[in-house]
Protein backbone atom coordinates (compact mmCIF):
# COMPACT_ATOMS: atom_id res chain seq x y z
CA UNK A 1 0.00 0.00 0.00
CA UNK A 2 1.29 3.35 -0.73
CA UNK A 3 0.69 5.72 1.55
CA UNK A 4 -0.72 9.09 1.62
CA UNK A 5 0.79 12.53 1.86
CA UNK A 6 -0.39 14.75 4.40
CA UNK A 7 -0.49 18.32 4.55
CA UNK A 8 -1.27 20.20 7.88
CA UNK A 9 -0.84 23.65 8.72
CA UNK A 10 -2.45 27.61 9.17
CA UNK A 11 -5.47 28.41 7.13
CA UNK A 12 -3.45 30.05 4.36
CA UNK A 13 -0.02 28.28 4.18
CA UNK A 14 -0.68 27.21 0.76
CA UNK A 15 -2.18 23.33 1.25
CA UNK A 16 -4.13 23.43 -1.37
CA UNK A 17 -1.69 24.67 -3.86
CA UNK A 18 1.03 22.72 -2.61
CA UNK A 19 -1.25 19.73 -2.98
CA UNK A 20 -1.58 20.83 -6.56
CA UNK A 21 1.98 20.87 -7.40
CA UNK A 22 2.60 17.68 -5.06
CA UNK A 23 -0.12 15.76 -7.57
CA UNK A 24 1.46 16.62 -10.66
CA UNK A 25 5.26 15.82 -9.80
CA UNK A 26 4.66 12.38 -7.72
CA UNK A 27 1.44 11.65 -10.01
CA UNK A 28 -0.64 11.18 -7.22
CA UNK A 29 -4.26 12.19 -6.86
CA UNK A 30 -4.82 15.58 -4.62
CA UNK A 31 -7.96 15.59 -2.64
CA UNK A 32 -8.64 18.80 -0.28
CA UNK A 33 -11.05 17.97 2.66
CA UNK A 34 -12.24 21.73 2.57
CA UNK A 35 -13.62 20.87 -1.00
CA UNK A 36 -14.94 17.58 0.21
CA UNK A 37 -17.22 19.32 3.10
CA UNK A 38 -18.28 22.41 0.42
CA UNK A 39 -19.70 18.96 -2.13
CA UNK A 40 -21.18 17.48 0.99
CA UNK A 41 -22.57 20.10 2.53
CA UNK A 42 -23.68 22.20 -0.83
CA UNK A 43 -22.66 24.95 0.22
CA UNK A 44 -19.52 26.48 0.55
CA UNK A 45 -17.65 26.97 4.33
CA UNK A 46 -18.14 30.49 4.86
CA UNK A 47 -22.10 29.86 4.90
CA UNK A 48 -21.38 26.46 7.07
CA UNK A 49 -20.23 28.91 9.97
CA UNK A 50 -22.99 31.21 9.45
CA UNK A 51 -25.95 29.22 9.11
CA UNK A 52 -24.78 25.93 11.09
CA UNK A 53 -22.10 26.63 13.17
CA UNK A 54 -18.54 25.43 13.81
CA UNK A 55 -19.60 21.78 15.63
CA UNK A 56 -21.55 21.60 11.94
CA UNK A 57 -18.25 22.17 9.93
CA UNK A 58 -15.85 20.04 12.50
CA UNK A 59 -18.50 16.84 12.03
CA UNK A 60 -18.42 17.60 8.07
CA UNK A 61 -14.66 17.57 8.18
CA UNK A 62 -13.93 14.66 10.52
CA UNK A 63 -16.40 12.37 7.61
CA UNK A 64 -13.59 14.04 4.99
CA UNK A 65 -10.86 13.24 6.81
CA UNK A 66 -12.47 9.54 7.42
CA UNK A 67 -13.51 9.42 3.77
CA UNK A 68 -9.43 10.74 2.44
CA UNK A 69 -7.60 8.59 5.22
CA UNK A 70 -8.90 5.41 3.22
CA UNK A 71 -7.51 6.19 -0.08
CA UNK A 72 -4.34 5.07 -1.28
CA UNK A 73 -1.63 7.30 -2.62
CA UNK A 74 -2.63 10.41 -2.82
CA UNK A 75 -1.98 14.21 -1.74
CA UNK A 76 -4.44 15.48 1.13
CA UNK A 77 -4.75 18.90 1.86
CA UNK A 78 -6.53 19.76 4.84
CA UNK A 79 -8.32 22.79 6.54
CA UNK A 80 -6.18 24.69 9.23
CA UNK A 81 -8.11 23.31 11.95
CA UNK A 82 -8.30 18.94 11.22
CA UNK A 83 -5.92 19.12 14.07
CA UNK A 84 -8.10 20.05 16.45
CA UNK A 85 -9.85 16.69 16.92
CA UNK A 86 -7.47 13.85 17.81
CA UNK A 87 -9.72 11.20 15.47
CA UNK A 88 -8.70 13.60 12.71
CA UNK A 89 -5.21 13.35 12.98
CA UNK A 90 -5.10 9.54 13.89
CA UNK A 91 -6.33 8.93 10.87
CA UNK A 92 -4.88 10.91 8.88
CA UNK A 93 -1.48 9.53 10.66
CA UNK A 94 -2.30 5.73 9.81
CA UNK A 95 -2.38 5.67 6.18
CA UNK A 96 -0.54 9.07 5.56
CA UNK A 97 3.29 10.70 6.04
CA UNK A 98 2.30 13.90 7.83
CA UNK A 99 3.81 17.35 6.84
CA UNK A 100 3.50 20.62 8.24
CA UNK A 101 3.88 23.89 6.10
CA UNK A 102 5.20 26.11 8.70
CA UNK A 103 4.90 29.23 6.64
CA UNK A 104 5.47 32.70 7.96
CA UNK A 105 2.81 34.50 9.75
CA UNK A 106 3.82 37.08 7.77
CA UNK A 107 3.66 35.84 4.72
CA UNK A 108 0.46 34.43 5.37
CA UNK A 109 -0.99 37.77 6.50
CA UNK A 110 0.10 39.42 3.62
CA UNK A 111 -2.86 37.68 1.40
CA UNK A 112 -6.58 37.98 0.81
CA UNK A 113 -8.35 35.86 3.53
CA UNK A 114 -11.82 37.49 3.33
CA UNK A 115 -12.95 33.99 2.64
CA UNK A 116 -12.04 32.31 5.74
CA UNK A 117 -14.31 32.55 8.90
CA UNK A 118 -12.00 31.96 11.96
CA UNK A 119 -9.74 34.77 9.96
CA UNK A 120 -10.97 37.15 7.76
CA UNK A 121 -9.01 39.95 7.67
CA UNK A 122 -8.16 40.37 11.20
CA UNK A 123 -3.85 40.14 11.33
CA UNK A 124 -4.41 39.27 15.23
CA UNK A 125 -7.02 36.64 14.89
CA UNK A 126 -4.16 34.45 12.51
CA UNK A 127 -1.42 34.93 15.29
CA UNK A 128 -4.26 33.94 17.92
CA UNK A 129 -4.66 30.83 15.93
CA UNK A 130 -1.25 29.90 15.52
CA UNK A 131 -0.05 30.51 19.01
CA UNK A 132 -3.24 28.16 19.48
CA UNK A 133 -2.36 25.60 16.87
CA UNK A 134 1.52 25.42 16.27
CA UNK A 135 1.79 22.84 19.08
CA UNK A 136 -0.71 20.93 17.75
CA UNK A 137 0.76 20.85 14.02
CA UNK A 138 4.19 19.75 15.57
CA UNK A 139 2.72 17.39 17.69
CA UNK A 140 1.14 15.28 14.79
CA UNK A 141 3.44 16.13 11.74
CA UNK A 142 5.84 13.27 10.73
CA UNK A 143 8.32 16.10 9.14
CA UNK A 144 8.00 19.70 9.34
CA UNK A 145 9.23 22.16 6.41
CA UNK A 146 9.66 25.88 7.79
CA UNK A 147 11.15 28.44 6.00
CA UNK A 148 10.41 27.98 2.62
CA UNK A 149 9.56 31.49 0.95
CA UNK A 150 8.29 29.70 -2.29
CA UNK A 151 5.77 26.84 -3.00
CA UNK A 152 8.39 25.53 -5.43
CA UNK A 153 10.32 25.16 -2.64
CA UNK A 154 8.22 23.44 -0.20
CA UNK A 155 6.99 21.01 -2.74
CA UNK A 156 10.41 19.64 -3.88
CA UNK A 157 11.44 19.21 -0.46
CA UNK A 158 7.85 17.64 0.45
CA UNK A 159 8.61 15.41 -2.70
CA UNK A 160 12.23 14.31 -1.77
CA UNK A 161 10.91 13.39 1.96
CA UNK A 162 7.69 11.56 0.38
CA UNK A 163 9.78 9.04 -1.82
CA UNK A 164 12.45 8.59 0.82
CA UNK A 165 9.84 7.60 3.00
CA UNK A 166 8.11 5.57 0.55
CA UNK A 167 11.32 3.31 -0.12
CA UNK A 168 11.68 2.13 3.41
Amino acid sequence: MQSNLVLIGMPGSGKTKLSYALSQSLGLLAVDTDIMVEVAAGKPIPQIFAEDGEQAFRDLESEAVRQASALEGAVIATGGGVVLRPENMEALRETGIVFFRDRSLSAIAAEDHSGRPLVGDNPERLKTLYAQRAPLYRKYAHHIVAHTDTLEEAAQIISDIYQEECQK
